[in-house]
């Protein structure tokens, strides 16, 4: 499963977010997600694309993570269309096979959701830009299964931490894990000086309860 420690790694990817202006905190004046959800961040991972040097960080740091938690990969998986750049370059790096995987089946030609070729059992690693709630992550992850991939896991750049997404991954046996998550990023932020102590407590407190936090 994911992990909630701050390693160095995540520490680092955070910070380069931050740089970059991939991630955005603005406590005060929360954006509003698609959800609904009013939300004091907001990480936009698709930038990374255009800062060579941020993303064969995050590639290098997919690479690792994968030869620690996942050995036995034989295919990279991307999701559309965030997670297809980074699955390329990851598979790349490994000498690997890459398919993407749609966010539905086509409605024309052959209906494909996943593109590229899929080996009955073959061993997948799913590489997503952004985990939230979860749930299309792993509707990647189980598209992926229903074409006879054995997923091995969903792998992310980040991950708000939501207990949903913790629970909805657990309650279907799919692992997940993170090159950086929220606590890295509010450690970093901090660190730099770019909240206070007050400003990274509501950011704390928000991601408790990010359905109803600026409603009460």
């Amino acid at each position: 499963m994911s992990q909630a420690g701050i390693t160095d790694t995540a520490k680092q990817i955070a910070s380069r977010l931050l740089e970059i202006g991939a991630v955005h905190l603005r406590p005060d004046e929360p954006f509003t997600w698609t959800s609904g959800i009013k939300s004091p961040i907001y990480c936009d991972n698709r930038i990374t694309m255009s800062y060579p040097a941020v993303r064969k960080l995050i590639a290098q740091s997919f690479a690792d993570m994968i030869r620690e938690r996942y050995p036995d990969v034989e295919v990279i998986a991307g999701t559309a269309t965030a997670g297809i750049p980074h699955a390329a370059w990851v598979a790349e790096l490994f000498n690997l096979p890459m398919i993407y995987v749609r966010d539905k089946a086509k409605a024309h030609g052959r209906q494909n959701q996943i593109e590229g070729k899929l080996d009955q059992g073959q061993k997948v690693v799913v590489i997503e830009d952004l985990i939230s709630t979860g749930g299309s992550s792993l509707k990647a992850a189980q598209a992926v299964q229903a074409e006879g991939g054995n997923v091995l896991g969903v792998a992310a750049i980040f991950s708000y931490q939501f207990q949903t997404a913790e629970d909805l991954f657990a309650g279907a046996g799919v692992s997940f894990s993170t090159l950086s998550n929220y606590t890295a990023l509010l450690s970093v932020a901090r660190e730099q000086g770019i909240i206070d102590e007050a400003k990274e407590q509501l950011l704390s407190e928000w991601r408790k309860a990010p359905q109803t936090f600026y409603q009460a």
